[in-house]
């Protein structure tokens, strides 16, 4: 049976879009989003050229990635007993503070491989907490029939920014890694005041007192139920293994030879497909077959990593990295909707943040995975390695670890 061959029932209602906190916070992550597109370009562009080391390249995901392990439970906790909006708010201008001293350093020239870790480190510190608060907020502001929409809508903000971020990013990064951290910090100022007007009308508030139980009971919940364990967990191994996006610098650079704008090009490939497919599920239902979607998607992901990794044409690779993106935002539509449609409210915090930990940890310590490997054994062999792993991670989950996830349909899970 075609499962996109009709337009969703909910797609006769008014769209999300009408509503205008909704709208707002939409805007808002795709500038902010295109902003930190923006400085992962220049951050590892700046980072390759000071030291030239694939490890390096590597080090700046993992900066990333120590605050999220760190912080996710607290995050997540803090997102529920306080304003979510005002979260993202705060985050939103200390990011801001540390681009101004990039800017600032890149133009006197003092910055260093250690600077750029730092400021990778804090970053990723103040998206620990920006993160959950940001996807809570989306029930906070939307009726819940209207989720599955949403999360469509969400996705292709995402997907917009990374196709405008990694391709400004790389045409900025000829005039200067400078030019590409000003842009960054402009449109977070964007989001930060976008986000300023977004208004709640769901939220709860939680009240009881800070306790290591408060701290583990969003792991509890997601460890509780298998359909939702089984979804992010399969998106955090599958990405982890196949995240060649950390390499591309080395294949711009080195394999390909487009130099920086190449490097944008390249970097903004995956965003296409993604907002490409994300826009077809704005319109069109998977929910008739969520389990099968999900787990032909990350074959095609899989299938088209190894292609990028054995390509030594530019275009050949940019069409598998659009094919990487397409496939890749099916899971991120299933596992962010699923989330959301099977958590209480006052939980949505929490739970998040570790929905965040787990998308952290296959993006930040995949690019760590990825540098590393590529060290030992070359960019082109830890790709195609990477694909294999992720082809396989994903027959490990169909048939042994979660097949319950083969079968299920709907957004609701019957374990609910």
């Amino acid at each position: 049976m075609n499962t996109l061959n009709t337009p969703d029932t909910n797609s006769l209602r008014p769209s999300v879009l009408h509503n205008r906190s909704f709208l707002r916070l939409w805007i808002a992550r795709i500038f902010s989003t295109s902003a930190f597109q923006m400085l992962s370009v220049a951050i590892g562009w700046q980072m390759y050229a000071l030291t030239g080391s694939a490890y390096q390249l590597g080090l700046v995901g993992l900066a990333q990635f120590l605050p999220m392990l760190l912080l996710t439970l607290p995050a997540g906790q803090t997102a529920d007993r306080y304003d979510r909006r005002t979260i993202v708010f705060l985050c939103q201008l200390t990011e801001s503070l540390v681009v101004l001293l990039l800017v600032i350093g890149s133009i006197e020239g003092w910055l260093s491989a250690v600077h750029l870790l730092a400021a990778a480190a804090i970053l990723g510190a103040c998206r620990t907490f920006e993160s959950p608060a940001s996807a809570a907020l989306v029930p906070d502001i939307v009726d819940r029939e209207q989720l599955p929409k949403a999360a469509a809508w969400s996705a292709s903000a995402m997907q917009t920014a990374m196709i405008v971020g990694p391709s400004l990013g790389g045409v900025l990064v000829v005039w200067g890694t400078a030019a590409a951290y000003i842009a960054s910090l402009a449109a977070l100022l964007v989001s930060t005041v976008l986000i300023f007007f977004v208004k709640t009308v769901h939220f709860v508030k939680k009240l009881d007192a800070v306790s290591m139980d408060t701290f583990l009971s969003g792991l509890r919940f997601v460890f509780a139920r298998k359909i939702i364990l089984g979804t992010i967990s399969l998106d955090l191994f599958a990405v982890l293994l196949g995240g060649a996006t950390a390499l591309l610098p080395i294949f711009a650079e080195d394999i390909l030879k487009t130099g920086s704008l190449g490097l944008g090009l390249l970097r903004s490939a995956p965003a296409v497909g993604a907002i490409i497919v994300s826009l077809i599920l704005t319109r069109y239902s998977v929910e008739r077959a969520i389990g099968r979607m999900l787990f032909a998607s990350l074959v095609v992901f899989a299938l088209a990593t190894m292609l990028f990794g054995i390509s030594h044409s530019f275009w050949l690779s940019l069409f598998a990295l659009v094919l990487i993106g397409g496939s890749d935002v099916v899971s991120v539509v299933i596992r962010s909707t699923l989330v959301q449609v099977n958590t209480p409210q006052e939980m949505q915090g929490r739970v998040n943040a570790v929905n965040s930990l787990f998308i952290g940890t296959s993006n930040q310590l995949g690019e760590f995975e990825s540098g590393t490997m590529a060290g030992l054994v070359g960019a082109v062999p830890a790709t195609v390695i990477g694909g294999l792993g992720t082809l396989l991670i994903t027959v490990l989950w169909m048939y042994r670890f979660f097949p319950v996830l083969r079968t299920q349909k709907t957004y609701t899970a019957e374990e609910n």
